[in-house]
């Protein structure tokens, strides 16, 4: 994704707990609850739980719910380079998945790019694999609504 923002602006927000609290809420998200917060001037560690509902394919439907308790820890840390980097990982309670990936965030002129890796595994015998591609346009649609509620925080700051 592409911020036309510049990287300082793009790391004020990925650094800032409230730009993901801000986030999620926009997002639909419930019940959020900070469980961690640790900050220095160049990195964030960030522990949210939150109420989170999904369109869940037929499928996955017997192995995930539709509305779901869920942990997200990120990390954030910006290099001397002004380069930004993260990690994070999601936990869904009670659902047989494990959801983890990468971050960064490079300059690109008066604009910053954002690239997001994302590694989903279902952890179900013999259908794992079926099921984690049967969610993979859930997933893309939930990386847009982030980017989206990330660009109305830009503009609002």
């Amino acid at each position: 994704h592409r911020f036309e923002r510049p990287i300082d602006d793009v790391w004020a927000m990925v650094h800032d707990p409230e730009s993901h609290i801000a986030k999620f809420t926009r997002m639909g998200h419930r019940d959020l609850e900070v469980l961690s917060q640790e900050q220095t001037d160049a990195s964030l560690d960030l522990t949210i739980r939150r109420v989170v509902s999904v369109e869940v394919p037929s499928i996955a439907a017997k192995f995930i719910k539709p509305e779901n308790t869920v942990t997200s820890t990120d990390h954030w840390e910006r290099a001397a380079d002004g380069t930004c980097s993260g990690h994070y990982e999601v936990d869904i309670k009670g659902a047989p998945a494990e959801t983890k990936g990468s971050t960064s965030l490079q300059p690109a002129g008066d604009a910053t790019d954002y690239t997001v890796k994302l590694d989903v595994r279902v952890k179900v015998p013999m259908v794992g694999d079926r099921i984690a591609k049967a969610l993979k346009p859930q997933l893309e649609k939930q990386m847009q609504e982030e980017f989206a509620a990330s660009e109305a925080w830009l503009a609002e700051h």
